[in-house]
């Protein structure tokens, strides 16, 4: 059912809300832990969407799942793996892409995995050829179905040397899952390193991985004969984090977010400075404010993880509306996420799209007849409109837009922003936000 937020704008947002832990690395920890010869317990778990469906499918595939919601613990037993039905699969992938990375496990555990057509947010073709092609060095079979892709293993999974064309967060976890029990090394060059990753690394060395991670962007795998179950807790969510710090910037308010990491927000915190915003850094969490004083216009350019995270740029995007003069973002990550801003220009912004890269260096999307650059020209008074959510990040900018906006929002399909924000109802309604939610 289509749910929608009615914000009358206005008002700063104050107050304190509480992190959890990171969707990027929760839901993946979740699929290590069919590796596992015991059960898993993973701490700090958010009661999202996303964590229900990969729920779903660990349930489909013979696993128990207990998830205690109120106290974020998570509890995981593979002792039952099995090929679900591919029916009951294809219910669930319309809102998530984790299928995917069940390959290597289930090949490990059965021999044979399926991967239904996938779903998640429109924002760019995110194919799945550097999976498909990392399952066959390994040693994979490949088959294309009806409403999917079969993959086989009848001579079991076999360690090798994989270079990425491109850093891909997806990819690089998809070998280390499928990498850790098969028979020899694995070598994994131009690997995503981010700290989900890293986190992921931290589970599966607790289940009795060998991982190693090199500075030149190597990992190495040595495999294991099995793994244990793990207990773990997760690192906080640094895209939520990012999120309310400027939904506060935009409103002329001052958040308090419990969990926030410092370690993990160095790129995004040295933006938000630049741009005119403050924060002060304590042992419990992070607060975001407005010191006062106009916005700054800046240049930024997404990338891959030491580099300035693309789920960060669209809630960015609002708080540049209200910064005085041209700002330029360069988005090299997904080809196609700059189609929320005519939502936001409808609200009364002023932002133009680019098929040029405009950034210091040329992207893989050069030349490729994709709007991956914005102009953003302010400061603009935004007013409030009606608007529909695309996709997870611009669901929340929309309602950070939608609160610095003078007058009444009507913002439809918000179901989708709780794929990745946990209770964002009831958080803004905390920080003293003027919303009604209708279904």
């Amino acid at each position: 059912m289509t749910e929608k937020l009615i914000i009358k704008g206005g008002k700063s947002l104050q107050g304190i809300i509480k992190l959890r832990g990171a969707k990027n690395f929760v839901t993946k920890a979740m699929v290590a832990a069919i590796l596992g010869d015991s059960a898993s317990t993973l701490y700090n778990v958010p009661y999202i969407k996303d964590v229900e469906t990969v729920s779903r499918l660990l349930e489909l595939h013979g696993c128990s799942v207990e998830y205690k919601k109120a106290e974020g613990v998570l509890q995981i037993n593979p002792a039952n793996v099995l090929s679900p039905k591919i029916a009951d699969i294809d219910i669930l992938v319309g809102s998530s892409r984790i299928p995917i990375l069940f390959c290597g496990p289930l090949l490990h555990k059965l021999g044979e995995a399926f991967i239904p057509n996938l779903g998640g947010c429109k924002i760019g073709d995110r194919p799945i050829d550097y999976h498909l092609e990392s399952l066959r060095l390994f040693g994979a079979i490949i088959e294309k179905a009806k409403n999917g892709v079969k993959i086989t293993a009848p001579d079991g999974l076999k360690g090798t040397k994989i270079n990425l064309p491109y850093p891909s967060v997806g990819a690089t976890e998809q070998v280390l899952l499928t990498a850790c029990i098969s028979d020899g090394v694995t070598q994994l060059s131009n690997a995503a390193v981010e700290p989900e990753i890293i986190d992921l690394i931290n589970v599966l060395q607790k289940m009795g991985a060998i991982i190693s991670v090199s500075t030149d962007r190597v990992i190495t795998i040595e495999g294991v004969k099995n793994l244990r179950g793990f207990r773990h807790t997760s690192l906080p969510d640094r895209a939520e984090a990012a999120s309310w710090a400027n939904a506060a910037l935009s409103t002329g308010g001052k958040v308090f977010v419990e969990g926030a990491n410092q370690q993990d927000m160095t790129t995004f915190l040295n933006v938000f400075r630049k741009i005119g915003g403050e924060f002060d850094i304590t042992d419990s969490g992070i607060c975001f404010y407005h010191p006062g004083g106009e916005l700054n216009s800046i240049p930024i350019e997404t990338n891959v993880h030491p580099g300035f995270l693309t789920d960060w740029m669209q809630p960015l995007v609002v708080c540049l509306t209200q910064a005085n003069g041209l700002s330029i973002i360069h988005e090299t990550v997904y080809e196609n996420r700059f189609g929320f801003t005519d939502a936001l220009n409808k609200m009364g912004a002023k932002i133009q799209l680019y098929r040029e890269c405009l950034g210091s260096v040329p992207c893989r999307f050069r030349q490729m007849n994709y709007k991956h650059s914005a102009a953003i020209f302010g400061s603009t008074h935004l007013k409030g409109a009606d608007i529909e959510v695309p996709d997870l990040r611009a669901g929340f900018s929309y309602l950070i837009a939608a609160l610095a906006a003078e007058g009444e929002s009507r913002v439809s399909g918000v179901e989708i922003i709780e794929r990745g924000y946990e209770s964002f109802f009831d958080k803004l309604l905390a920080l003293g936000a003027d919303i009604e939610l209708l279904q």
